[in-house]
C-alpha cells in the first residue's frame, strides 16, 4: 500500500467535514476518519465494495455515526461490534467516542488482519480486534454496555449473539434497512427467551439517499439463560422465534 498524497488526504478531510457536519467532530477526529477513508481507498484487501471516499464517507461513516443520536451510545464505555467486517460501525464510533473501549469481533482471519492494519494506520488506540466467533468470546460475556450489529444476520440470530455479551441494562443497537414485520415478530419472540425487550425503532437518514434506515434498540432487562448462546452455528441453523 502506498501513502495517500497530501492533496488527496486534505480532500478527504473537507469531504468529511461536510458529510459528518451534524456530529461536531474535532479536527483530530476528522483526521483519523480521513485516514480510515484513505486505507479503504488504497487497500485492495479491504472487505467492502464501497471504497471510494465520497461513497464510504456516507455509506460507512455517516451511517455508523447515526447511532450518536442515541443517548445510550454516548453513555456506553464498553462497546462490541459483532461481525465487524471492514470496521463499521465500530471503528467510526471509536473515533467519535474516545473515552469508550470498542472491541471489533470478527471471525474471519483475513478481515481481522485488515482491521488491525486499519486501526494502526488511522491511529485509533481505543479499539481492538477480537478474532473469533461471537458465540465463543468468553471474555465478552456480561462485559458490554452496548453491542453493535450492522448487516450481520437475521434479527433473531443477532439477538442471540448479543444477549449473553450484554450487562443487565445494556443494549443492542441493530442497523436495519426496510422494516420487515415478519422478522420483527420473530425477533420479539426470541427476545423473550433471551432477557431482552425492544426499546425503540428509530428511523434515521444519515445521508440523502438513505431513505430506509432504522436503528433497532433492544435493552437487556433480565438475565439471559445459561444455555445461550448455543454452540457455534446453531443460531443461524435454528433461529429462535421461527
Amino acid at each position: 500500500m502506498t501513502e495517500p498524497s497530501g492533496e488527496r488526504f486534505t480532500g478527504n478531510i473537507r469531504l468529511l467535514s461536510e458529510a459528518l457536519a451534524a456530529h461536531e467532530l474535532s479536527t483530530e477526529q476528522l483526521t483519523k476518519l480521513g485516514r480510515v477513508l484513505a486505507v479503504l481507498a488504497r487497500d485492495d484487501r479491504a472487505p467492502t465494495t464501497v471504497r471510494a471516499p465520497q461513497a464510504a464517507a456516507e455509506r460507512h461513516l455517516a451511517d455508523s455515526l447515526a447511532a450518536l443520536d442515541l443517548d445510550l451510545i454516548e453513555d456506553g464505555r464498553d462497546l462490541a461490534d459483532l461481525g465487524a467486517g471492514a470496521g463499521f460501525p465500530g471503528v467510526a464510533l471509536a473515533v467519535a467516542l474516545p473515552s469508550a473501549t470498542v472491541r471489533l469481533v470478527e471471525s474471519q482471519r483475513r478481515k481481522c488482519e485488515f482491521l488491525e492494519r486499519l486501526l494502526a494506520a488511522a491511529g485509533i488506540e481505543n479499539a481492538s480486534c477480537v478474532c473469533g466467533r461471537a458465540e465463543e468470546w468468553m471474555e465478552g460475556r456480561l462485559a458490554n454496555d452496548v453491542v453493535l450489529a450492522r448487516a450481520l444476520a437475521p434479527q433473531p440470530v443477532v439477538l442471540e449473539y448479543a444477549a449473553p455479551l450484554l450487562r443487565l441494562g445494556g443494549a443492542l443497537v441493530d442497523w436495519r434497512a426496510r422494516r420487515d414485520g415478519h422478522e420483527e415478530q420473530a425477533a420479539a419472540t426470541a427476545a423473550r427467551e433471551l432477557g431482552l425487550e425492544l426499546g425503540e425503532i428509530r428511523r434515521v437518514r444519515p445521508f440523502a439517499e438513505a431513505t430506509d434506515r432504522h436503528l433497532h434498540v433492544w435493552v437487556k432487562t433480565g438475565a439471559t439463560p445459561e444455555r445461550f448462546p448455543r454452540r457455534a452455528g446453531m443460531a443461524r441453523k435454528r433461529p429462535l422465534g421461527t
